[in-house]
Parts: C-alpha cells; structure tokens; sequence
C-alpha cells in the first residue's frame, strides 16, 4: 500500500480547526457577537500527513488522516479516556460538533487538553526516566479495558516510511541499505504477520518519542503520553525500540540509554527482563525502527532537495550495518 504523501493543508482547514478548539473553551458566546475576543490568534502545531493540529488557547484540535480507521479511532480515544489509563495517557476532551468545512469535515477531528512538549532546546532535561515509567506503566496495564482495541500499529507505520522512500526514490542507489535492512526483518516487524507468540498480549503506545510526552497541567504538571493514533495491543519491546535503535546508532547518549532503561525494568516493564541482556528482546524492533528513521530521512532529503544531516546520516549507516547481518539473526525477538 503506497504511504500517503505529506501535502500543506489549506488554510481554510487550519482556521476551521482553530475554531472549533476555540468553541469548545468559549462554549457560551453568544453567535454573532462582536465583542472582541482576548483570546491569541490558533496556532499550527503540526501538520503532517497523518494529522494536522491546531492549537487555541487551553484546547487543541486534531484533523487525523482522511483513510482512519474511524472504529479503530473511536476505541484508542475510549482507550485514552479508560479510568485505568488515568496519570498515563492525556485523556481527549468532548467534541463542540462537527467540522464545518466540507475537507475538515471529511476527516476525523478530535480534541485534547492543551500540555506543555519536551524543550527540543534542553536535551539535557529530557524526561528519559519519565517516559520510561509511564511506558512500563501502560504495559502493566490489564482488562478489563474498552474492546475491542486493534494491534498496535508500529511495524505498519515501519512499511509506509519504506513505501514513502522507496515512492520518493524509485530504484535510488542512496536507499539499497536501507532496503537491504528492512527485507532482512521478520514478517511480523514488517506488519505482515502477527508478532510472535507471547509477545502480543501488551498494551503498546506504538509510536513512542520524547514528541509524545506533555506536561498537563502546564506548564508544570506530571508527564502524560499523548497520541494514541498507532496503540494497541502488541510488542512492548517495539515502545523501546526507538530509544534502542537511536543509542546503537550512537545517537542516544550512553547515559541516557541506561538511564531510560533502569527506569523501566525499575517499574517493572515487561518488554525486556528485569536483569540482563535486554539485546534479544530489542534486536528486531530497533532494527526495524532504525530502517523506519532512515527511510523517512531519505524521503525527507529527496523532497526538500538536500543532503542528509549529521543525524540522518547515523542512522543511514545503521542500516547499511544491519544489511551486513546473517539474516537468521534478524529473525526472533525473544520469549
């Protein structure tokens, strides 16, 4: 299945998503008034080809991908919303209606609770041990929760970056590592097979970066994860996996790698085992995120028209490592 391609979304769309963020923490002005509103201008804060978020005042308006899932949608945002979920995931808010122009309205909006992100400008205050613990709390989690939850979607998101690189570069010389690494990998991280026994029975974030953590309240309330679009039931290993691949590829300091990992075998998760190697757990889900980072980096630099940067780079090189690799090592991920 090609992977969607990022187009900007028109400007019409972001004024009607600011807008609904904007009724649902003005519930009661009165229509038509022309009393001037102190409220700031919306913001953009993401728009990608999976979701475009709008942000006004204390709410923020999510306009997901026109192909969702819509029931699969509905049972992670009842996820996110379960008593059980409550201090880990950011619960969504209730909806003010539907979208009032005819493409917003042709994908699913949602709305969540304004939180304050990760400082992209302090790697030194990233909540590593933070994320660790909410991770391994939400693995913990057990039934009853609200069925039916779908798998978690995190080797399928794998297979639209290699189908997004391989659409932007077509028989490219600059992608053969990282094709030759992904054909190395199992079925199941390629999202083509369930994951191996055993390993399936989890409550995954599926897509989990320091992106996906907030602070709610803000600016200074406790660390929640946000995003439930690719949870579900799966591979705890694979919400590891990116934090494990980046460490490998030497992008990860060593200290924070350790220190992220300590933090969750200290609360208990189960993707890897409380004391040893946790290699073998890891392998097959770093190596598939690996392939992930890189081919969304090679699908970046073809549309943008540069060269990869330093850290693109690193992980490029990863994958030409990996290719190197005896297929049969590829080919487990542990108990």
């Amino acid at each position: 299945m090609p992977a969607p391609v990022p187009v900007p979304t028109p400007a019409p769309v972001i004024r009607e998503l600011g807008a609904l963020a904007h009724r649902l923490h003005h519930p009661y002005d009165a229509p038509g008034s022309t009393t001037p509103c102190a409220c700031e201008p919306p913001q953009l804060l993401a728009d990608r080809a999976d979701g475009t978020v709008v942000r006004s005042g204390p709410v923020v308006a999510k306009a997901h991908a026109a192909d969702s899932d819509r029931e699969a949608l509905a049972a992670r945002l009842a996820l996110a919303a379960a008593p059980q979920l409550t201090g880990i995931l950011l619960a969504p808010l209730t909806a003010p209606g539907p979208a009032g122009t005819a493409e917003a309205a042709s994908r699913p909006v949602t709305f969540w609770p304004y939180g304050a992100p990760v400082d992209p400008k302090a790697p030194h205050a990233a909540p590593w041990a933070e994320a660790a613990v909410l991770l391994a709390r939400l693995h913990r989690t057990v039934p009853p929760l609200p069925p039916p939850l779908p798998p978690m979607r995190g080797p399928v998101k794998a297979a639209r970056a290699v189908a997004r690189m391989n659409a932007a570069l077509p028989g490219g010389d600059a992608t053969l590592p990282v094709r030759a690494a992904w054909r190395a990998l199992p079925g199941w991280a390629r999202g083509e097979a369930a994951p191996p026994a055993g390993r399936a029975r989890f409550l995954c974030h599926g897509d989990l970066h320091l992106g996906q953590l907030v602070r709610h309240p803000a600016p200074d309330g406790p660390w929640l994860l946000i995003d439930v679009d690719d949870a579900g039931w799966g591979d705890p290993a694979w919400d590891l996996a990116r934090p494990a691949a980046w460490y490998a590829a030497g992008v990860l300091a060593p200290e924070d790698w350790l220190l992220f990992l300590e933090a969750y075998r200290s609360a208990g998760g189960p993707a890897v085992p409380a004391e040893g190697d946790p290699w073998p757990q890891l392998d097959v889900p770093a190596r598939a995120l690996t392939v992930q980072t890189a081919a969304v980096a090679l699908a970046k630099c073809a549309a943008e028209g540069r060269q990869p940067d330093e850290m693109e780079q690193l992980m490029i090189d990863s994958c030409a490592r990996i290719a190197t690799f005896p297929p049969e090592l590829a080919a487990g991920s542990g108990p």
